[in-house]
Formats: C-alpha cells, sequence, structure tokens
C-alpha cells in the first residue's frame, strides 16, 4: 500500500478503465451499453452515487471499495459518451476540476495562509463567488437540481444565509417549525402536501443550524426501521405467525423487543 494519492498505478489503471468505456460503447460491443445516452446513464450515476454514500456510512472497507468503482465507472462512462459526441473527454474532465481544485486551495497550493477549517471554507466561499462573476449565475444555481430533497434544503438555506437571509439561531428556525406544523394542522387536501414541504424544509434549516445532516439523519433512521422490521418479521416467523395475521398489541409488542433487542447489540 502506498500513501501516494492513487498509488503509482492510477494512470494506467485509470486508462484501462477508459479504454474498457470505449470497447463497451464500441459498434461490437455491449448492445445495452451502446442504447445509453447521456440522460438515460445518469439516473445510474445517481443510484452509485447513493449506494457509495450508504457504504461509506455504513459498510466495510471492501464495500466502500467496491461502491467507490462503480460511481467512478459511471463518471468515467459519462465522459465517454461526451466524447463520442465531440464535446470533452475525460482527460479534460480531470484537467479541469484539478484546476478548480488548486485554484480553491491558494493556501495548499499559493501564498494565502489559513489558520483553520472556518477560514478555509470562507475564502472558498469567496472564490466561488469570483468565479460566479466571470460566469454570471444566480446564489442558488450551484446547488444541484437532482441532489437529495433534504441535502438540497440544507444547501440552499446554507446558501441564501450567505446574503443574510436566514434565522438569527436555531431557536428562531424552531418557532417556525412550530407556525409551520399548525398551518399544515390546518390545511385542507388541495393544501396539505405544500405544507407539509414547508415543515420538512423549515426541519432541514433546523438541522443545518444545529450543524447536523437531515439526509444523513433520514437514512439512519431508515437503516434502523429497516433492522428492526426485519427483526420483528424474523420474530414473527419463529412464532409461527405472519405479521399480517397479529393484532396490533401483538405487532407492537414485536417492535418493542426487536428495539430491545438492538439496544442489547449496541
Amino acid at each position: 500500500m502506498t500513501d501516494k494519492p492513487g498509488g503509482d498505478g492510477l494512470g494506467p489503471a485509470l486508462e484501462a478503465l477508459a479504454e474498457l468505456a470505449a470497447r463497451l460503447r464500441a459498434p461490437d460491443g455491449c448492445p445495452w451499453d451502446r442504447e445509453q445516452t447521456p440522460v438515460s446513464a445518469a439516473a445510474y450515476l445517481l443510484e452509485e452515487a447513493y449506494e457509495a454514500t450508504e457504504a461509506i456510512e455504513s459498510g466495510t472497507p471492501d464495500e466502500v471499495r467496491g461502491e467507490l468503482g462503480d460511481l467512478l465507472f459511471q463518471v468515467v462512462f459519462q465522459a465517454q459518451l461526451f466524447a463520442e459526441a465531440g464535446q470533452f473527454d475525460l482527460s479534460e474532465v480531470i484537467g479541469e476540476v484539478r484546476a478548480k481544485m488548486v485554484r480553491r486551495h491558494p493556501h495548499v497550493f499559493g501564498e494565502a495562509k489559513a489558520q483553520d477549517a472556518a477560514e478555509v471554507k470562507e475564502r472558498w466561499s469567496q472564490i466561488k463567488r469570483q468565479e460566479r462573476q466571470d460566469s454570471p449565475q444566480g446564489l442558488l444555481d450551484s446547488v444541484p437540481k437532482g441532489a437529495p430533497a433534504l441535502l438540497r434544503a440544507q444547501r440552499l438555506g446554507s446558501r441564501a444565509a450567505k446574503v443574510g437571509f436566514d434565522w438569527d439561531d436555531a431557536s428562531g428556525v424552531w418557532a417556525k417549525i412550530g407556525e409551520e406544523t399548525d398551518e399544515l394542522a390546518a390545511a385542507g387536501p388541495e393544501n396539505e402536501q405544500a405544507e407539509l414541504g414547508d415543515v420538512l424544509f423549515s426541519w432541514a434549516q433546523w438541522a443545518r443550524h444545529q450543524g447536523l445532516g437531515a439526509e444523513a439523519a433520514l437514512r439512519e433512521a431508515n437503516r434502523r426501521f429497516t433492522r428492526r422490521f426485519e427483526a420483528m418479521e424474523a420474530m414473527a416467523a419463529q412464532q409461527g405467525v405472519a405479521l399480517e395475521d397479529m393484532s396490533a398489541e401483538r405487532r407492537e409488542a414485536l417492535w418493542a423487543a426487536a428495539k430491545a433487542q438492538e439496544a442489547r447489540l449496541v
């Protein structure tokens, strides 16, 4: 193992992956891969990004390595599709992101100094603002529209906060959550979804003020629910009864038992 970025074989390895993508797209390549377009393949890029994130949060190093490989291939595959259209190739993608990272880290590659991570973050924002002046766009345009909704809500709030459009602290957001919850409770069927969205958006901003990741918190809650429900199913199977045939009281008892079992394993 080496501590060099990517190891000595990074160049040949990346070239081999690019050649693999080109081979799959060749006239005598894979019929399915040849049918893909940047838009159709984008769904797999997003799916692999989710799976890589899930592995990083809860997987083993082997699982993370595999999922990062799947994600990397989707990036390489997209570059191949655009190269075939004569728009750009993988080397341009790499060159552009490398130049961007060097430009945004003047405290590493230039003469600037940074005392801590907060100063680095502020300088990063300043450089991005300068880049936007060179290529005009709205403050919120850099937040990906395809990002998970809770994550995007936090990012939108964070961007808006840069121009002072924000609550002073978490207590202000907490009051807003109460206000939006009351509006949801009073909403009719035609407005319920919009009001629910306002409640969720407010919760995402409270999480941001608390330094919490709303998206990560919900993913963990989903994993927790899945573990407990699967434990319920296993216990019901041991008793020879299907969950749907149990009374609500028995299902609640199994849920409590699943939670207790999980707590003992922690």
